[in-house]
């Protein structure tokens, strides 16, 4: 289970956020919803270890990531799909998620596992990210971060730019991992993309998680949406 208890975190002398606490359960989509601004990438940093903690703990199963060096997180089964991709655009797909099966020296059980989930990359193997459409970059992403067999998984903005049936692709690949017992951590704007496949989601306004409560409720609740989102 990822635990976020009471972060406080900032860039320099400006202060993103303000005692910020949500809980991922393993086998749970945890959405977190708020306005452009309002401090979910940020969330998604700190936990990560990109930004540093001004005070707060970030725990996995007891362990204190935040006590650990960024590049030592992934190898505790955490994942990141960061937005805008992130990918080495010269190099193959092959070599793109041989750089995640380096990570905990995952073999090829793992890639051909990533392989199976996404087959169109199988076809494009040798062929430069670059080369990629949005959204099978979007699946190399993804595939990436999975050669890490992830215990816990983040996602930030992954439906971005994608067409309607690479958005349901994704979510088909996010509901298959839940069911095999990962904690999700799925940050998102297009609301219509991701409550359908959240188990609970959080609402962030100014750096802080003002309302958690399940993903039927919010659905039912169009007025919470409207006043946390202004849609």
């Amino acid at each position: 289970m990822l635990e976020v208890d009471a972060i406080h975190a900032a860039y320099g002398q400006v202060k993103v956020l303000f005692g910020l606490s949500i809980t991922v359960r393993p086998g749970e989509i945890h959405c977190l919803l708020g306005r452009n601004g309002a401090g979910k990438t940020t969330t998604v940093k700190s936990i990560m270890g990109l930004v540093p903690l001004l005070s707060g703990t970030v725990t996995m199963d007891g362990e204190h990531l935040s006590e650990l060096e960024p590049y030592e997180i992934p190898g505790r089964r955490v994942g990141l799909i960061p937005q805008g991709r992130r990918l080495f655009a010269e190099l193959t797909v092959e070599e793109n998620l041989e750089i995640g099966l380096l990570v905990r020296n995952t073999g090829d059980a793992a890639k051909e596992r990533v392989l199976d989930m996404f087959p169109r990359l199988r076809e494009r193997l040798q062929q430069p990210a670059a080369t990629l459409s949005g959204g099978e970059q979007q699946m190399l992403a993804v595939a990436r971060a999975l050669c890490i067999e992830p215990k816990v998984l983040l996602l930030d903005e992954p439906t971005e730019g994608l067409q309607p049936s690479m958005i349901e692709l994704i979510r088909s690949a996010l509901k298959r991992l839940r069911d095999e017992g990962v904690a999700i951590l799925l940050v998102e704007q297009r609301i219509d993309a991701v409550l359908s496949v959240a188990d609970r989601v959080s609402f962030i306004e100014n750096g802080r998680n003002v309302e958690t409560l399940p993903a039927e409720e919010a659905v039912r609740d169009r007025g919470k949406l409207a006043k946390y989102l202004g849609v």
